[in-house]
């Protein structure tokens, strides 16, 4: 079972691009959405992370946006990922396994950090989403409660996108419409005879 992981820096497409994958028939694992579903009320990392950092979590769940306040420096950042890390892997070993049940050809693993965090060595193909930086910066700001400062930490959080690039299997342009990203993934899984 063929392992494609797709990231992208913060606002480059990378859901949209994962998402095109799944239209194909392929399993998809949404990190970002296991995050989420971790830190709900009753999510398996809710309870753990409110002992750690008690004034992230309200009503039972985990307020992302306090929780991103408390863990400015690296040592509380370890912390976390300490406690979330396990949690994300078994998940994922999971989603594979139930994959491989129903004989899945291939996987995609949409992982926003899969450079960052040595996620690459995990997969068998790394598809990066990426646009220009104007473009780029135009998505990002146009989110809820964002700030150029905001914006700009998450940049050093990650990997640059010429990097990224560089690195990647294969790059799909997300500033040239939908059509062409789709088609884009249309053309990596026929070069990979998933089609």
């Amino acid at each position: 079972m063929k392992r494609i992981g797709v990231t992208g820096s913060i606002g480059m497409g990378k859901s949209q691009t994962a998402l095109f994958f799944a239209d194909y028939g392929l399993p998809l694992y949404d990190a970002d959405a296991a995050v989420h579903a971790l830190y709900r009320k009753g999510g398996a990392a809710a309870e753990a992370v409110g002992g750690a950092f008690p004034d992230a979590v309200r009503q039972g769940a985990v307020d992302r946006q306090r929780l991103s306040k408390l863990v400015k420096d690296s040592d509380k950042m370890a912390l976390l990922e300490a406690i979330v890390h396990p949690l994300l892997m078994e998940g994922r070993r999971r989603f594979l396994e139930e994959a491989r049940a129903v004989s899945a050809g291939a996987v995609v693993l949409d992982i926003p950090l899969l450079f960052e965090t040595g996620g690459e060595r995990h997969v068998d193909r790394v598809v990066v989403a990426s646009a220009p930086f104007a473009v780029q910066k135009a998505r990002v700001m146009a989110r809820e409660g964002m700030t150029e400062a905001k914006f700009s930490a998450m940049l050093k959080r990650q990997m640059p996108d010429e990097e990224k690039r560089a690195r990647a299997d294969y790059v799909v342009r997300t500033d040239k419409g939908l059509d062409h990203a789709r088609l884009a993934v249309r053309a990596i899984l026929e070069k990979e005879g998933l089609l």
